[in-house]
This record gives C-alpha cells, structure tokens and sequence, in this order.
C-alpha cells in the first residue's frame, strides 16, 4: 500500500501493531500524532472470524474475536479522540459489517463485535460532536478480500444471488466511502452507519 501512494507521489508510511494489545495501540497513536504534530482521521478497520455455531463456540474464540473487533476499536478511538480535541477537528471511521446488523449464523461473536462497534460509535458521535469530530460506521457487505476468496465457490454463487449489483463488492467500494466520510464535506454527517453491501440488506 506504501508503495501504492508513493508510486502516486504520495506520502506515506506503515506501522506495526497488535490491535489486540489496548496500550500498544495507544502508543502507536500517540507515536503517529507525534511525528505529525496532529491527527485528524482514524480509520478502524481491523477485523477476523473465529466462525462457529454457538453450541460449539469456545469462549476463547469469542473473547478473542470481540478483542479485535470490538476492543482495539475502542483503544483507537479513546486514544485519537484526545488529539483530536486539541485539533477542534476530527473523523473516526469505524468499519463494521452487515453481520452487526442483521445477525449471522455461525458468527455470534463477530455479529456481536461488530454490533458493538456501531453502539460505541453511536455514543462517541455523541460526546464528540461539538467539539468538531464525526464518527461514523461502515458496514459492508461481502467484499472481495482474502477472507471472502476463501469461501467455498458455492457459497459464492448463492450469495450474489441475494445482491441485487450480482457482484461482491470491492476495496475501492469501501475506500471511496471512507474518503467521502472523512471529507470537509461530510461535516454533517455523524452517528451514521453506512451500509455498502450492494443492496442485499435493503
């Protein structure tokens, strides 16, 4: 992605991080507006499956999921919302999913983190919002990615059946929203959960 941006004459840089440790992901907050002299937009976007049925899943596996999903984005967002006060301007994007909405089976701990994260990001629009900082969710659907290559084929096919595009959506889906979320722009805009998905939830 690095070389991505500067092959565009961008500027960039990547950082490492295990989102699943709350004071790591702090650090790393406080590193980046540090180097910078301000942070403006956080994007969470950190995600994994631990699938199961509730009847077999481990607490392990649920606590584990909820860390990630749920936890870090929490660290995130405690950790660049004091910058972001200072800045008197901010964007947090929260990236959820469809399944933290509707439910789905097999997921009980991610349908749960990820309702989570709309319900944390709902309350921080709310504390934050008239100190100039939004924050907003989005939700996408089945997205072409690794996790969703790794599905059976089958499980593929009747998926899109239930799109109404008839096409899994792409990175640059979510990116574009994320760009307009994080735009002067979308001033107006918070508390609000954006559902990219290509009309199967509708």
């Amino acid at each position: 992605m690095v070389k991505t941006i500067t092959a565009a004459h961008g500027s960039a840089e990547a950082r490492s991080c295990d989102l699943a440790d709350a004071a790591a992901f702090a650090q790393l907050v406080e590193d980046v507006a540090s180097a910078h002299g301000r942070l403006d937009i956080l994007v969470n976007n950190a995600g994994i499956t631990r699938d199961g049925l509730i009847l077999r899943m481990s607490d392990e596996d649920f606590d584990t999921v909820l860390s990630v999903n749920l936890r870090s984005c929490f660290a995130g967002c405690r950790a660049a919302s004091r910058h972001m006060l200072r800045g008197k301007w901010g964007r947090i994007v929260n990236v959820g999913s469809v399944s933290g909405i509707s439910g789905n089976a097999g997921q009980a701990n991610y349908a749960a983190a990820k309702a989570g994260v709309i319900g944390l990001t709902k309350t921080i629009a709310q504390e934050l919002g008239s100190k100039g900082i939004t924050a907003n969710v989005i939700a996408p659907g089945f997205i072409s990615t690794d996790m969703t290559d790794a599905l059976p084929q089958m499980v593929k096919d009747k998926a899109i059946e239930h799109i109404p595009v008839r096409r899994f959506g792409t990175p640059d889906d979510i990116a574009s929203a994320c760009a307009f979320i994080s735009s002067d722009e979308a001033g107006y805009l918070t508390g609000h959960v954006l559902v990219v998905d290509g009309g199967m939830t509708m």
